[in-house]
């Protein structure tokens, strides 16, 4: 594994926790931003890894996290960005402000750390380097209920083909769109069924499916400019 460590943002929780854990698995060094304190932060520095906290709702968050970033390394091998916010739509007064988080967390903050943090990938040692947005199912279909968290990963999207064609070929760029793939502790049995139904593959399949196409991004030399899908078939119901 690369002695460079790679940069998983929203790395505290769910799919961006299991991919840590996995990283680390493999001996990779890693940082992982996170944007509260949580009990598993304590577990995953116990095995190494290294945390930053981050608001990502403000530009000034996000370059305060980009100079604590240069501060703690001098190279990364990759930059994974896991960071999200699944927020409803809201019909009040404050549906601006909802719409602008989820502008900057989803969109502002990639493109910023992009741009700011190239340096650290250029100076790493490894043959390959990878930027590798984690985005969603729902950028290709819209949502009726979450229609700015839609736009804005369909914004990241597009910044993967834009950062792709400009950071070529030192850099590879791709993003992961997942439908869904875990559940929560509380969703409930008839929950479970309706959400199997919507993919082909008829099963939640759980986070190792993420790791996988992740796995496969950071090994292949020869990708970019892709937006892979793990939706189960789901595209085609």
């Amino acid at each position: 594994m690369s002695q460079s460590p790679i940069l998983v943002t929203g790395g505290a929780q769910r799919l961006g926790r299991h991919c840590v854990e996995r990283l680390l698995d493999d001996g990779q060094p890693v940082i992982i931003s996170y944007r509260r304190e949580r009990e598993s932060l304590e577990a995953l520095r116990r095995r190494g890894a290294v945390t930053l906290a981050a608001d990502f709702s403000s530009e000034a968050g996000i370059h305060d996290f980009l100079a604590r970033l240069k501060a703690q390394t001098s190279s990364l091998r990759a930059i994974v960005h896991n960071a999200s916010d699944w927020a409803p739509d809201s019909l009040d007064d404050d549906a601006g402000a909802n719409f602008e988080r989820l502008f900057r967390v989803h969109m502002q903050a990639p493109y910023l750390i992009n741009l700011h943090a190239r340096e650290l990938l250029d100076a790493c040692q490894e043959p390959q380097r990878d930027i590798i947005h984690m985005t969603d199912y729902v950028s290709q279909k819209g949502s009726r209920k979450h229609a700015a968290y839609a736009a804005t990963k369909a914004g990241l999207d597009n910044l993967t083909l834009s950062f792709a064609a400009m950071y070529a070929p030192s850099i590879q760029v791709n993003a992961i769109a997942p439908a869904l793939v875990m559940l929560n502790d509380d969703d409930d049995e008839a929950y479970v069924e309706k959400a199997k139904a919507k993919s082909l593959m008829a099963k939640v399949p759980g986070p190792g499916v993420i790791y996988q196409t992740l796995r496969y991004l950071l090994d292949n030399d020869f990708v970019t400019g892709a937006i892979l899908p793990v939706d189960g078939g789901r595209h085609l119901r």
